[in-house]
């Protein structure tokens, strides 16, 4: 029996996860990719730059908006998932994106308490190989999540509504 491929492009709530071919799930997650990516940055010019405390505690605040930014971004993007039909191989990789991405976030969280308060020099060798692991991490689910768009169609509006764009 194959379940309706149309519910997975209806938001659950329009209000809350974005209206019909336009989810909001896909721009909140630029904010954790963004903030986690920069801080790793800021991290490895911590130990080449003359001013490693200010980099290490920029990196650090980094962090906690892309945990901060992550809970947005899984709030709708659980909205979403809700759609998506249990039993389809859609929905088995959703909730391995869902996943890791929570895996993800709590590897940051505690990343963000293990570097403690105020820095002293480079970012230690721990944090960081902490960081690098979860940005690794979050590329497999970021790759998911595309998979999730691009090849299911995912909250992607439908063809008749795409062919819209291409008209005359």
């Amino acid at each position: 029996m194959t379940a309706d491929p149309e519910r997975a492009k209806r938001p659950v709530s329009a209000a809350l996860a974005g209206p019909y071919g336009h989810p909001f799930h896909p721009i909140l997650v630029t904010v954790p990719i963004g903030a986690w990516v920069a801080s790793v940055v800021f991290d490895l010019a911590s130990h080449v730059a003359g001013d490693p405390d200010a980099l290490a505690y920029g990196a650090r605040w980094l962090i906690a908006i892309g945990v901060l930014g992550a809970l947005a971004a899984a709030t709708v993007g659980f909205l979403d998932f809700l759609a998506i039909p249990a039993g389809t191989p859609a929905f088995r990789i959703g909730l391995t994106h869902l996943s890791l991405n929570l895996a993800v976030t709590v590897a940051f969280a505690l990343d963000f308490w293990w570097r403690g308060g105020t820095p002293d020099g480079a970012v230690p060798i721990g944090p960081l190989v902490l960081s690098i692991a979860a940005l690794a991490t979050l590329s497999v689910s970021g790759y998911l999540g595309g998979k999730l768009a691009y090849r299911y169609g995912v909250r992607v509006a439908d063809e008749s509504t795409q062919a819209e764009g291409f008209r005359r």
